[in-house]
């Protein structure tokens, strides 16, 4: 039976069929008349300049998915689904599974192995926000966590995990694990619902290949706690000191902070403008200046005071931003990062 009455259908095709002779004839004559260049990467080559990094490569999973169409270009998950045709689990289902599979195997990992969170059991929940219900020890009692899953792509707002707190919180959990591929900056600023703690767990991109992955393998959730951070005022001038960053201990249900040298840099954003971090400061306290490698690289003597200068916790001052507002962003040594923004 035809979607479409007979002499309708009928029309439809006369009308692609023609379209696509067109648009044939279209590209024949681009392709005999029009001029056309092929294009390389050939880079300039300056020998007056020195490179002091390799070169530079962007490597990235595409946020992008292919759509398959029926004939008359309708796509054919919401064709199937109008028609109540639509066969097994939908893609969101599929996905929070894989994730659910990878974190019950993996577990949530910090900056110490001994920190690392692994789960007893971990069992789908149905719930608006919270996804699972993961069990942990909490030295000998056993802890209820719930476990949220943010979007395959997009990013977690501050919203997001007040609703989830609000949600888990009314459910009796101990914690909330919230697992994304990207938290908004001011996510940073909320750790803690009354008496529930938030955890904030990065999910490797990798897991947007999560079918090709064995699952469990590598660091795939990660927890980097907030930053501990004062600012001060020194006159007109101010300050910033970077004590640490806080640290959640499973075997305890504590949270401490770390010393600086865990810390491999931070930058800072003296006028924050909300949209975009400009780095107007950076400072590397945990990592060992290279001096015999630079002074060979750049074939020349190494300012070593000034390089020491970098290796610090506590910033040079700057005037008081004109936005109001200073964004600090700390990034351990396995390249996770987090953002503070504080009022000034």
């Amino acid at each position: 039976m035809l979607p479409w009455p007979l002499k309708a259908a009928e029309a439809h095709a006369r009308f692609w069929d023609a379209r696509i002779t067109r648009q044939r004839e279209i590209d024949a004559s681009i392709a005999a008349k029009a001029e056309f260049e092929f294009l390389y990467d050939k880079p300039f080559e300056d020998k007056k300049r020195i490179r002091v990094a390799g070169p530079f490569t962007v490597e990235s999973l595409s946020p992008h998915r292919t759509q398959a169409v029926n004939e008359y270009g309708e796509l054919i998950d919401e064709h199937d689904a109008a028609r109540g045709q639509r066969q097994g689990a939908t893609e969101a289902e599929n996905y929070r599974a894989a994730m659910l599979e990878n974190l019950s195997k993996a577990g949530v990992q910090q900056s110490g192995r001994d920190d690392a969170i692994r789960f007893t059991s971990l069992v789908p929940w149905a719930g608006d926000w919270i996804s699972a219900e993961a069990r942990y020890m909490e030295g000998e009692v056993e802890r209820r966590a719930g476990v949220f899953i943010g979007p395959e792509y997009g990013t977690v707002q501050r919203a997001d995990l007040v609703a989830c707190a609000r949600e888990a919180a009314d459910a009796g959990f101990d914690i909330v694990i919230a697992c994304a591929f990207n938290f908004d900056a001011h996510t940073a600023e909320f750790r803690k619902l009354g008496r529930l703690p938030i955890l904030q767990a990065r999910m490797n991109p990798d897991l947007h290949m999560a079918g090709d992955l064995k699952a469990g393998g590598g660091n795939l959730f990660v927890v980097f706690g907030e930053p501990d951070i004062e600012l001060r005022a020194e006159g007109d001038m101010y300050r910033v000191e970077l004590r640490g960053v806080d640290i959640f201990k499973p075997a305890t249900g504590q949270v401490v902070a770390s010393e600086p040298d865990d810390i491999a840099c931070w930058f800072i954003d003296t006028d924050y403008n909300e949209e975009s971090f400009f780095v107007r400061h950076a400072y590397f306290p945990g990592a060992e200046v290279p001096y015999k490698q630079l002074k060979t690289t750049l074939k020349g003597e190494v300012d070593q005071e000034a390089w020491d200068s970098l290796k610090r916790t506590v910033s040079r001052p700057f005037a008081r931003p004109k936005s109001g507002r200073i964004a600090v962003k700390v990034i351990n040594h396995l390249g996770d990062e987090v953002m503070k923004v504080m009022g000034v």
